[in-house]
C-alpha cells in the first residue's frame, strides 16, 4: 500500500506537500506573530488606543516583523501637524514567525536524503504566493487613519473653532513591503534547509552540508541561546524590580533587539546612537542614560561599565557562548576536519551572524511635530531614538573571535564521538 511521499514502484513519487500545507504553514506564522504582536501591545498599553485602532496597530507591527515599511503621521487640522518615522524590526515578533514557519516548511520534507530542486522550489513558491497574499492584506489593515476623541467640551469646542479634528494614522508602502517580506521569506526558508540536519537537499548539494550545516546550526543554537538567557533575565527582573507590565512588552516585541546588539558588545564591537526628547523605545535604562547625550554617544562595553560595572559580564557570557558555538559545530561536522578548517568554517559563520545582527538590530526613530504651520517636523518639538552599528570593526572582531574558538572547538571536538561512527576496539 504506497503512504503520502512515496509511491509503489514503476509510479512517480507523489509530493507529500500542496497548497493545503502551503495555507497550514502560513497560517501558523500569520497567527503566531499577530498573537505575539497584540499580546505585547496589550502589555505596552496600546489595548487602549481610541477608534477601534488596535488591530490596525497589531497589523502595523507584523507588518514591520516581517521587514515592511510603515511610517506614522498626525494632523488636527490647521492647527497641528505631527510626522513620524521608525525604522525598528520588532524582533520577538519576527523570530516566533521564523520559528513557526520554518517548521512548518520541514514538516514535509521530513524523513528523506534527498529531493528535487524543483521539488523544493514548488514548495517554497507554494508558501511565498500565500504568504505574499497575506502581506498584501495586512498592508491594506494597517494602512488606516483613526480620530481621536479630545477630552473635554472645552477641547472639543476649541478644536471646532479652530477646525481641529486630531487624528493619526500609518501609512504603508505595500510594493516595497511585498518584496521584503519576500525576501525576509526566502531567508527562512533557506536558513531552514541549512540547519536541519532532517531535512533533504538536491543532490548536487549533499557534499555541501558537511560544511555549510554545522556552522548553520551552531550559530541559530547561539542566537537562541542568548534570547532564552535573556528570557530569564526578564522574569527575574519583572518578579524583583517591579513594572511586569513592561517587560513583559519588551520580552513580547523586542527581546532580540537588546540581547543580540549585547552579543556583539561582549565581543568587543561598538554601537553609536542618540536618544533625545522625552520619547523613547523600550530599553534598559543603563544604555538610554549612555545614549542620553548632546552629540552621538559610542556604546561599548566600557561606557557601559563606567555606569554600572556588571557590564563587563558581557563579555564573559559572549566568550563562553562562542566557544560552546564552536564546539558544537565541531562536533556536528565529520571527525575528518582539521582544527584551522573549523577555525575558517566559525570565522565565515561568525562574521555573516554579526553581520546580520548588525543589520537587523539598528533602530532608527524620529518624532516631529509643527504647531500651526510654523517651523518643521522636528527641533525643539521633536524627538529622536538612533542606534547603528560600527559594521566594519564589528565584522573584523567576529572574524578573529571566529577563528580563534573555532580552533579551540576543533581541538576540544577531537576525542569525541561523532554521530554515525564505531568506537576503536581498544
Amino acid at each position: 500500500m504506497s503512504q503520502q511521499g512515496f509511491s509503489e514502484p514503476g509510479r512517480t513519487p507523489r509530493p507529500a506537500h500542496g497548497w493545503g500545507d502551503a495555507l497550514l504553514t502560513v497560517l501558523a506564522g500569520l497567527v503566531v506573530m499577530a498573537v505575539t504582536a497584540a499580546l505585547g501591545l496589550w502589555a505596552a498599553g496600546a489595548a487602549d488606543l481610541p477608534g477601534g485602532a488596535f488591530p490596525h496597530v497589531v497589523a502595523a507591527v507584523v507588518v514591520m516583523a516581517a521587514g515592511g515599511s510603515v511610517a506614522l503621521s498626525g494632523n488636527a487640522g490647521d492647527l497641528a501637524r505631527t510626522h513620524a518615522e521608525i525604522s525598528v524590526l520588532p524582533l520577538s515578533v519576527t523570530l516566533a514567525g521564523a520559528l513557526v514557519m520554518a517548521a512548518g516548511f520541514l514538516r514535509p520534507l521530513r524523513h528523506r536524503a534527498v529531493a528535487d530542486a524543483r521539488e523544493l522550489a514548488g514548495w517554497a513558491a507554494r508558501v511565498a504566493v500565500l504568504w505574499a497574499l497575506v502581506l498584501i492584506g495586512l498592508s491594506f489593515l494597517a494602512g488606516e487613519r483613526f480620530d481621536i476623541p479630545l477630552q473635554d467640551a472645552g477641547e472639543a469646542a476649541v478644536g471646532d473653532l479652530l477646525g481641529a479634528s486630531p487624528e493619526v494614522g500609518f501609512r504603508t508602502d505595500v510594493l516595497l513591503t511585498l518584496v521584503l517580506g519576500l525576501v525576509w521569506l526566502a531567508g527562512i526558508l533557506v536558513l531552514a534547509l541549512l540547519v536541519s540536519r532532517s531535512a533533504p537537499l538536491p543532490a548536487r548539494l549533499v557534499r555541501v552540508q558537511e560544511t555549510v550545516r554545522p556552522p548553520a546550526f551552531a550559530m541559530v543554537a547561539l542566537l537562541l541561546g542568548y534570547v532564552l538567557v535573556g528570557l530569564v533575565v526578564a522574569l527575574v527582573v519583572a518578579a524583583t524590580r517591579g513594572h511586569p507590565a513592561q517587560t513583559f512588552a519588551v520580552i513580547l516585541l523586542g527581546l532580540p533587539n537588546l540581547v543580540w546588539p549585547a552579543y556583539t558588545l561582549g565581543l568587543g564591537a561598538s554601537w553609536e546612537g542618540r536618544a533625545d526628547g522625552p520619547f523613547g523605545l523600550p530599553m534598559p535604562q543603563l544604555l538610554d542614560s549612555v545614549l542620553r547625550t548632546p552629540d552621538i554617544s559610542t556604546v561599548d562595553v566600557a561606557t557601559l561599565a563606567d555606569r554600572d560595572g556588571r557590564a563587563w559580564w558581557l563579555v564573559v557570557a559572549a566568550a563562553l557562548f562562542t566557544l560552546a558555538a564552536a564546539f558544537l559545530m565541531a562536533v556536528r561536522s565529520p571527525a575528518r576536519m582539521r582544527p584551522w578548517q573549523h577555525a575558517v568554517h566559525m570565522a565565515v559563520a561568525l562574521v555573516l551572524t554579526v553581520l546580520t545582527i548588525c543589520l537587523v538590530a539598528r533602530v532608527s526613530a524620529h518624532y516631529g511635530l509643527s504647531l500651526l504651520g510654523i517651523g518643521d517636523l522636528g527641533g525643539g518639538l521633536g524627538a529622536e531614538v538612533t542606534l547603528r552599528p560600527r559594521l566594519w570593526s564589528a565584522l573584523a572582531i567576529a572574524a578573529l573571535w571566529g577563528l580563534v574558538t573555532g580552533f579551540l572547538g576543533g581541538v576540544l571536538a577531537s576525542g569525541v564521538l561523532r554521530r554515525g561512527e564505531v568506537p576503536a576496539d581498544g
